[in-house]
């Protein structure tokens, strides 16, 4: 084997790869990332765990094919440290070496042989843009648990039906919900899979600016899903299936609804978090024509600040975790933002209001219902 490569191409590419690389394999080759070059100047490279793969694939001036296993985490760092000039690698007995400039390595070849056959996805279900797949992603994934005992509540619920594509986090105490219109290669396609969030996280944020995404997915059901885009794929093997019913949450009567500048509103809950400690909670209480926000922390520091927000319905004084509630503003990318709710006891609704006060829509498909804190006084 023996190539040469744009260091920055190989340094993204190798990144990519390496991020499915188990910290302590079940078997020494799984620590490996698996190098393919093809005498028609296709560079791969591929790393496994038997749960998630991720390949990328580049351009190369191939002198030579061939397919070799080398230590991934290792040529990771090395190809990142590199000087910014073109690197040469080639096979050398039992090694590979890598050169660039004045620097110099030699990795130790792993046996290609016992490398376990990279999964390949299922049928090519539909695509959609990268940019919006990348943002309902970011919106959502902040609400998925942590707790890996409970495997369902770690990853992202996706159901899709037609050319609308739902995606779904919870973590028992928030619901993260994102619609978004999709291109489905068939226009009957459903489906309701549940992806580990992780890992569907770590892909939108590496498809490029602008690329298309395909997913590739048989329906329900199916065990392995594969989402790729540009030079970049990933497939993994889904959760259980089964989900809480998350759009019947979402949908309800609201006695009060309050209407805030979004911006403004994000830095006053950040400045009142400055005074509360681990588990302390922020008070919101909207009235007619504002809300104000308080919060303390013992007898050692309070804060209090009031905004401009217009109010439908009752009044109503609320708590919430402070970091709930910037996660889902988080997701909000217009200037105001709606709260819903029922009263101090029961789950609130946030959702964007468009910028544009023509559009047909009541919001932009994004919906963030947060639990609030029970007060003792």
């Amino acid at each position: 084997m023996e190539l040469r490569v744009d260091r920055q191409t190989l340094a993204d590419a190798v990144a990519w790869a390496a991020r499915t690389l188990p910290a302590r394999p079940a078997l020494p080759v799984l620590a490996g990332m698996l190098i393919e070059v093809t005498a028609d100047g296709g560079l791969a490279l591929a790393g496994f765990d038997y749960e998630v793969s991720a390949r990328a694939r580049i351009e190369a001036a191939v002198a030579e094919p061939g397919r070799v296993l080398v230590p991934g985490r290792l040529l990771a760092e090395i190809v990142r440290n590199l000087p910014p000039q073109p690197v040469d690698i080639s096979t050398k007995g039992s090694e590979v070496v890598v050169r660039c400039g004045p620097a110099e390595f030699g990795l130790l070849t792993m046996p290609v042989e016992d490398y376990p056959t990279l999964p390949e996805p299922p049928a090519r279900a539909g695509t959609v843009p990268g940019d919006l797949f990348a943002a309902a992603v970011a919106q959502v994934v902040p609400a998925a648990g942590r707790d890996d005992t409970l495997p369902m509540l770690t990853g992202v619920r996706i159901d899709i039906e037609g050319d609308t594509m739902w995606l779904a986090c919870t973590d028992r105490y928030r619901i993260a919900a994102r619609e978004l219109t999709w291109s489905p290669a068939d226009p009957g396609f459903t489906a309701g899979v549940v992806v580990p969030a992780r890992t569907l996280a770590d892909t939108a944020k590496a498809v490029r600016q602008g690329a298309e995404v395909a997913i590739d997915l048989a329906g329900t059901g199916d065990t392995l899903i594969g989402v790729s885009g540009g030079d970049r794929s990933m497939t993994s093997r889904l959760l259980d299936e089964q989900y809480i019913n998350y759009k019947a949450r979402l949908a309800g009567t609201w006695s009060s609804v309050a209407e805030v500048e979004t911006a403004p509103f994000i830095e006053a809950i950040k400045r009142a978090a400055l005074v509360t400690e681990r588990g302390t909670p922020i008070r919101l209480a909207f009235t007619a024509d504002e809300v104000r926000i308080r919060a303390a922390s013992g007898d050692a520091a309070r804060a209090n600040e009031s905004l401009s927000a217009q109010l439908s319905g009752d009044d109503v004084d609320l708590a919430f975790s402070p970091q709930y509630l910037l996660d889902g503003l988080a997701g909000i990318d217009t200037e105001r933002a709606r709260l819903e709710c029922t009263g101090p006891t029961k789950a609130a609704l946030l959702t964007a209001i468009p910028d544009d006060e023509k559009s047909d829509k009541s919001d932009t498909g994004y919906r963030y219902l947060v639990m609030p804190v029970r007060l003792t006084a």
